[in-house]
């Protein structure tokens, strides 16, 4: 199994399977990165970068996203 840190919970993928990018790991949570806001071992990744931005087992990611409200 190889794991990553999603605001503060440990989630983990079968060997081989864990999202390669931001973006991968937005759409298997079934976020929207329009919408979303990440945080990598402490830095922020810019969203135009999410396709681009690879993913390591054990890193830590915050993920924040924004709602419209009244």
């Amino acid at each position: 199994m190889e794991t990553l840190r999603i605001n503060g919970v440990e989630k983990r993928f079968p060997a081989g399977k864990l999202p390669a990018t931001v973006a991968e790991l937005l759409e298997q949570l079934g976020v929207e990165a329009a919408t979303a806001v990440a945080e990598i071992d402490g830095q922020v990744v810019e969203r135009e970068r999410f396709a681009q931005t690879k993913l390591c087992k054990g890193q830590s990611i915050e993920l924040v996203r924004f709602m419209g409200g009244g």
